[in-house]
C-alpha cells in the first residue's frame, strides 16, 4: 500500500498531490522532532500539563511551517517549474537527494538540540557558527558528543528512515496532461499560487500587515516563558537570526537627562581616595553551579548536603560570598566580556556582535594603564573560543594557553590541559611576574566528557552526574594551586576572585532548572588576611566584578561599567540588581524579585526568594513594583543597545 491509496483515482501519483504529501511529510518530522525534544528534557518543562502541550504542539506548527519552506525552497522550485522533463527519473531522483540533504541537516539540527539546550537554556540560533569558528578540535569534540548521547543519534536515525521510508511511498506519474496547452497553461498558473502561498507561510500570515513571525511570537503560545523553546524548533531560530545584530538604537527615554536618572554606565569615583596597588587574581572555573558548592547549600537535604567542593568550601567560610549571585550569560563566550570588562550578554555574546570591535573599559586596560602587568591563562589550544582576540582589546599583554604548555602529554584529548598540571603552571609563571599584577585564569576540565586524570580514577566520590567528579578534581587543583602560591611573596598583597563562566548542564535540584537556577553561579572575593568575610544577602553578578574589583583598589578616576561596585550600592541599585536574557526575553533582578520583560511588556514578576520554582506570577498583584523595574531595565537595555551602536563603551 502507498500513500497515494489514500488519494482519489484521477488525483494519484500528481506531481501537486506528491509535494503536498512531502511537505506535510518533514511537518509531520519536525513535529515528531518536538515531541522528542520534550521527552528528552522534562525536568527542563515542570508542570506542564498534557493540554498545555497539545496547545504548545499546535503552535509550534506555525514555526515549523515556516522553517520546512525555508528548507526546501529548492525542493519546491524544482518540483513547480512548468517543464515536462521534471517527471523524468534522473530529475526525480536528483529532486529525492535535494529534499534528503536539506531537511537531513534540519532534522539533525534539531536533535542536536536535544543535547544542547541544556548548555545554552535556549534554541540554538545563528551565532552558532561564529562561536566555535576557532575551535581546531571540532573533529574530536563531535565524536565524543555522538558517543556519550548515542540515545539521541538512534532518535536522529529513525527519523531519517521513516523519511526515506515514507518519501519513497509518494509516487510521482506524468504528465498527466495531455493537452500541451493545459499543461503548460496549468503550471503557468499554479507557479505564483504555490509563490504567494509560501511567502505567506514564510512571513506567518496572509494579511499585508502581518510582520515577518520572530522568536518572540512564541510566547503566546505558552503558560511560563520557559516554555518557549518547545514551542520553536532550531532550523527557525538559526533561519531567523542569520545576519541579525539584535542591537539597534532603541529610545525608551526620549532625553539622556531623563535616562541618566534611572541607570548610567558611568562610574565617578571620589578623586580624593588613595588607589591601592594590590595583585588583582580572577579565577574562572568552568561550569561550577552554585548547587555543586556545599557552603551555599547547608539547607538542602534537611541540612544533610555536604557538596562537592571542600576547598571552596573552607575558602568561602573567611572570604566575601554573596547569597544571590548570578551569571549575565549562558555561554563561555558570554563570561569573558561580563567578568573582564563589565560588558555583559543581551541576547547575543558581545563578542560575536558587529561591535566587538568598539573602544572599551576593562580591568586590563584600565590596570595596565596603572603600571600593572596583565595575563590570561586558558589550557585549551590558542585561539579557542575566540577568546585571544577579545583579551587584546581587553589590555591584556600576555596569553598562555595550550601552545605556551611545556607538556603535550598532559592534554586531556579534547578541551585542553588537565587543571591541577595548568593551576601548577600558572602558579609556577606568577612568580615571575612584575608587581603589581592583574592575572586570569579559565579552567577546562569541569566539561563535557567529564573525564579526569587517570592518576585520580578512585579519588573522588562524585555523585549521581558524572560532571560532579570533575567538580571535585577542579576544586583538588584549586587547594593545590593555592597552597603552592601561599609560600610566595606576593600572595599577601593580593586580592582573589573566584567566579564561573556559567552553569552545568547537570542539575542536581528542581530549582537549577528555573529561570534562577540557570544562572546562578558563585562570586567570591578573598584576601589573605581574612579582612573579607561574610555572606552578603546582596544581589550580584558577573558584570559587578570590574567596578567591585576598582572599588576596592580605591581606585579614583572616571570609568565605565554596566555592573556596580557592591561595596558603595548607590540609592539606584538598592540591595544589588541583576539580569540576563532568557528565552528570547530580558530578567531583571532587584529586591525580592524577578521581572520578565519581552522589550515591549512585562508578562511576569515573580518573588524569587520565596518562590524557588518561579510558579506564582504576581505581576498582577504588585503593578507598581513590575513598573519600576521595567523603566530600569529599559534604562539598561537603552544605555547598553545605544552606546553599542555608537561606540561609547568608555567614559
Amino acid at each position: 500500500m502507498t500513500l497515494g491509496n489514500f488519494i482519489p483515482q484521477k488525483l494519484k501519483r500528481n506531481i501537486y498531490v506528491a509535494l503536498f504529501l512531502r511537505f506535510g511529510l518533514a511537518m509531520l518530522l519536525f513535529t515528531f522532532c518536538r515531541i522528542g525534544f520534550y521527552l528528552y528534557n522534562t525536568e527542563l518543562f515542570p508542570g506542564l500539563s498534557f493540554t498545555n502541550f497539545i496547545s504548545i504542539l499546535a503552535g509550534g506548527l506555525r514555526f515549523d511551517l515556516t522553517a520546512v519552506i525555508y528548507t526546501n525552497l529548492l525542493f519546491i522550485l524544482l518540483m513547480i517549474i512548468p517543464f515536462e522533463f521534471r517527471f523524468r527519473k534522473g530529475y526525480q531522483i536528483f529532486c529525492h537527494w535535494v529534499f534528503f540533504v536539506f531537511n537531513g541537516i534540519a532534522l539533525t539540527a534539531n536533535v542536536a538540540d536535544f543535547i544542547y539546550i541544556r548548555f545554552t537554556g535556549r534554541r540554538t540560533t545563528a551565532d552558532i557558527f561564529k562561536q566555535f569558528e576557532n575551535e581546531n578540535n571540532l573533529g574530536g569534540l563531535l565524536f565524543s558528543f555522538l558517543w556519550d548521547y548515542w540515545h539521541a543519534v538512534l532518535f536522529l536515525m529513525a527519523l531519517l528512515t521513516i523519511m526515506v521510508w515514507l518519501y519513497k511511498r509518494i509516487k510521482v506519474e506524468g504528465p498527466q496532461l495531455k493537452n500541451r496547452f493545459a499543461f503548460y497553461g496549468s503550471g503557468l498558473v499554479a507557479f505564483p499560487l504555490i509563490a504567494g502561498l509560501l511567502i505567506a507561510g514564510g512571513r506567518g500570515g496572509f494579511l499585508h500587515s502581518t510582520r515577518p513571525i520572530t522568536l518572540s511570537d512564541a510566547g503566546q503560545y505558552v503558560t511560563n516563558p520557559n516554555q518557549i523553546s518547545l514551542v520553536l524548533n532550531t532550523p527557525f531560530a538559526i533561519y531567523r537570526t542569520l545576519g541579525k545584530t539584535k542591537i539597534q538604537k532603541i529610545n525608551y527615554f526620549s532625553s539622556m537627562k531623563e535616562l541618566e536618572k534611572v541607570f548610567t554606565p558611568l562610574h565617578t569615583p571620589d578623586s580624593s581616595r588613595e588607589f591601592k596597588k594590590l595583585n588583582v587574581v580572577i579565577i574562572i572555573l568552568e561550569s561550577f553551579s552554585k548547587e555543586f558548592i556545599g557552603f551555599h547549600n547547608h539547607e538542602r537535604g534537611n541540612g544533610t548536603y555536604q557538596g562537592y567542593t571542600p576547598f571552596f568550601d573552607s575558602l568561602a567560610a573567611h572570604s566575601k560570598t554573596f547569597q544571590y549571585s548570578f551569571a549575565n550569560g549562558r555561554k563561555s563566550i558570554d563570561a569573558l566580556p561580563s567578568i573582564m570588562a563589565s560588558i555583559p550578554s543581551m541576547g547575543v555574546p558581545y563578542v560575536l556582535t558587529p561591535f566587538s570591535g568598539n573602544r572599551i573599559n576593562s580591568l586590563g586596560n584600565i590596570l595596565k594603564s596603572e603600571g600593572y602587568h596583565t595575563s590570561f591563562f586558558h589550557g585549551a589550544p590558542n585561539g579557542s573560543m575566540g577568546f585571544s582576540s577579545f583579551l587584546t582589546l581587553a589590555g591584556i599583554e600576555h596569553y598562555y594557553g595550550m601552545d605556551e604548555y611545556p607538556q603535550s602529554d598532559h592534554y586531556d584529548g579534547l578541551w585542553g590541559i588537565w587543571d591541577d598540571k595548568f593551576f601548577k603552571f600558572w602558579a609556577g609563571q606568577q612568580k615571575s611576574f612584575q608587581q603589581p599584577f592583574f592575572s586570569t585564569l579559565f579552567s577546562v576540565s569541569s566539561h563535557h566528557p567529564f573525564k579526569i586524570p587517570e592518576e585520580y580514577e578512585g579519588r573522588f566520590k562524585g555523585g549521581h552526574d558524572p560532571i560532579l567528579k570533575c567538580i571535585e578534581y577542579t576544586d583538588f587543583a584549586l587547594r593545590q594551586y593555592f597552597k603552592e602560591i601561599s609560600k610566595q611573596d606576593w600572595y599577601a598583597n593580593t586580592l582573589f576572585v573566584i567566579t564561573a563562566d556559567h552553569v552545568s548542564s547537570q542539575v542536581i535540584f528542581k530549582d537549577g532548572y528555573t529561570a534562577k537556577g540557570y544562572y546562578s553561579i558563585p562570586i567570591l572575593f578573598f584576601r589573605p588576611d581574612n579582612s573579607l568575610s561574610g555572606k552578603d544577602s546582596n544581589i550580584v553578578s558577573q558584570v559587578d566584578i570590574v567596578p567591585s574589583v576598582l572599588g576596592y583598589l580605591g581606585y579614583n578616576k572616571k570609568y565605565f561599567a554596566f555592573g556596580t561596585d557592591i561595596s558603595e550600592l548607590s540609592p539606584l541599585v538598592p540591595g544589588g540588581q541583576a539580569w540576563n536574557f532568557v528565552d528570547n526575553m530580558h530578567h531583571f533582578y532587584q529586591g525580592n524579585y524577578l521581572l520578565k520583560f519581552d522589550e515591549k511588556n512585562s508578562i511576569g514578576l515573580y518573588d524569587f526568594k520565596r518562590d524557588s520554582m518561579l510558579t506564582q506570577n504576581i505581576i498582577q498583584q504588585y503593578p507598581d513594583t513590575a513598573a519600576m523595574m521595567e523603566q530600569k531595565i529599559k534604562a539598561i537595555i537603552q544605555q547598553y543597545n545605544n552606546r553599542m551602536v555608537e561606540n561609547r563603551l568608555v567614559n
